[in-house]
């Protein structure tokens, strides 16, 4: 335990506080942990040390990844500690600074400088951080705890600062400096964007009305998912991990800008549809909204479907419940931009919406609680979503290694969900079905490259690619840990939108499960 006599200013302290809350049980003690070493952390390294313990760095992506770790050669690690948390981030800010001809070897040898200095503790937190594998139960959700009882402020104040903030480094700091004071200095403006709300699966519509009662139901495009904001004839659009690709859809771009209102913040699916309406796959809507999409606009334009709006004028709307959002919505966005939607608790009319939105060549159904707010980064009850089959997003665990004609290949995937109690990852079976060649080969390159073991049959890599699995039900099963298995997977698609920190969890599985066993 690092003794709190003194603010905590060293990389050691935070990597021994790191390993401290990964060895650390419950998550309660994991949060005492956090919020010990945040309340005592010198003011001028708050951000850092902050974002540290939540695996990022305070300088964004500076151009290392896991290759770059793996190639290094630093020799023995010393004894004695010597990097400050300043001097650190000084040598991450370099290495961001490095461009042009030679940046490749420039930024090894400052990475090699600072691996040099670092004990074998402190390594491993920075190998965990550049690599995206710092599994330690600690990300957002229980750092916001700590922060709460770091400043003995109630705990959706601070979620809600840091929400609205964007940077929980950025908000934790101010947090901590200026206590409840700061908490005022946040509120929803254009251009900083917000965490999305999510919703969680829902086994059929009959358990999503059974529920909600009279709810909201909006097609479910298979698109991708944009946060859009409006201040005057200035429009940025933002993806669900909040990077800005406004240069990437300026036909959407063109849209907002006609809308009747100077200040606006909505929620919107981008989607490439075909002459008939109907949409594309999701990987051509993906690839004309890729980095170099914009090659493809005439022939592949997007189009916007819009179906909240959290900011119109100057109200926030966060608060106000989904009927005031929708109504607020249809005053800005005309009916051939909103997606489609009706309000119904009848069955019958809610089954009848369902069908034609598959046989439109849509995903499934939304179905929204009219009286809940916009809970921005939650997934909470109030938004279900719906589909034909189950679906889950769920977490590559390992992958074996081909045979036959799949010789040269790394094809079974591993398959886990997301354990909220443990900050780790729930194994639910294996599958190869569902992959084209093109699958198999991107799946390959990509496995390789996160692989963190190999033992010449099973790759064992970090847990960071979601994959979207079909399957038909879900059964006990004494040879996985959580004593359930899947039954009939096989994958649907790749979500390289997606953390694994918003993989499904476990208990969305055993929800499945427990719908099941009662049917």
């Amino acid at each position: 335990m690092i003794a709190q006599s003194r603010m905590p200013t060293t990389l050691l302290e935070i990597a021994e506080t790191s390993r401290a809350v990964a060895a650390a049980r419950g998550r309660n003690e994991k949060r005492d942990r956090l919020a010990a070493t945040l309340a005592a952390l010198d003011p001028d390294v708050r951000a850092i040390g902050l974002a540290f313990l939540i695996g990022e760095l305070v300088q964004g992506k500076i151009g290392i990844g896991w290759a770059a770790i793996r190639d290094l050669e630093p020799g023995p690690p010393p004894i004695e500690a010597s990097l400050s948390l300043i001097e650190t981030s000084h040598v991450l800010d370099a290495i961001a600074a490095v461009s042009g001809a030679g940046a490749t070897a420039e930024r090894k040898r400052l990475l090699g400088g600072l691996f040099a200095r670092a004990t074998e503790s402190e390594r491993a937190l920075l190998r965990s951080v550049f690599g995206g594998g710092l599994r330690q139960g600690a990300l957002d959700g229980v750092v916001l705890e700590a922060l709460a009882v770091a400043t003995r402020l109630p705990a959706a104040d601070v979620r809600r600062a840091a929400m609205l903030g964007g940077s929980i480094p950025t908000v934790g700091a101010d947090l901590l400096a200026d206590g409840a004071a700061a908490l005022g200095r946040y509120t929803l403006v254009p251009f900083r964007p917000i965490l999305p709300m999510l919703a969680s699966p829902a086994a059929d519509l009959e358990e999503a009305l059974s529920q909600l009662g009279e709810a909201a139901l909006e097609t479910k495009i298979d698109g991708a998912r944009l946060q859009v904001h409006k201040d005057g004839n200035d429009v940025r659009l933002y993806t669900r991990a909040l990077n800005d690709v406004t240069a990437r859809a300026p036909e959407i771009v063109w849209l907002v800008r006609a809308l009747p209102a100077r200040r606006l913040v909505l929620d919107a699916e981008a989607v490439a549809l075909d002459a008939s309406g109907r949409p594309h796959p999701f990987q051509t809507t993906m690839k004309r909204f890729g980095r170099h999409g914009t090659e493809l606009n005439a022939e592949l334009p997007l189009s916007a479907v819009f179906f909240d709006l959290v900011l119109h004028e100057d109200r926030v709307m966060l608060d106000a419940p989904l009927r005031e959002r929708r109504a607020a919505l249809a005053d800005v966005v005309p009916e051939a931009s909103r997606i489609p939607s009706i309000v119904t608790s009848d069955a019958e009319v809610a089954d009848a919406f369902y069908a034609d939105a598959i046989t439109r060549g849509h995903e499934g159904l939304m179905a929204k609680s009219l009286d809940a707010g916009y809970e921005a980064g939650a997934r909470g009850a109030s938004w279900l979503k719906i589909k034909p089959a189950h679906t889950l997003d769920l977490v590559v665990l390992a992958v074996e290694r081909g045979s036959g004609r799949r010789q040269g290949w790394l094809s079974n995937l591993h398959l886990g969900a997301r354990d909220p109690a443990s900050g780790g990852f729930v194994m639910l079976g294996k599958t190869f079905k569902g992959m084209t060649d093109a699958m198999l080969t991107w799946q390959t390159e990509k496995l390789r490259a996160l692989a963190s073991s190999d033992d010449g049959y099973v790759v064992h890599v970090r847990p960071e690619l979601v994959v979207e699995v079909a399957f038909n039900d879900v059964q006990e099963s004494p040879h996985y840990p959580g004593g359930l298995a899947l039954r009939f997977a096989r994958v649907k698609r790749y979500r390289e939108d997606k953390r694994a920190s918003e993989a499904d969890t476990i208990d969305a599985v055993r929800a499945i499960f427990a719908k099941s066993r009662a049917r």
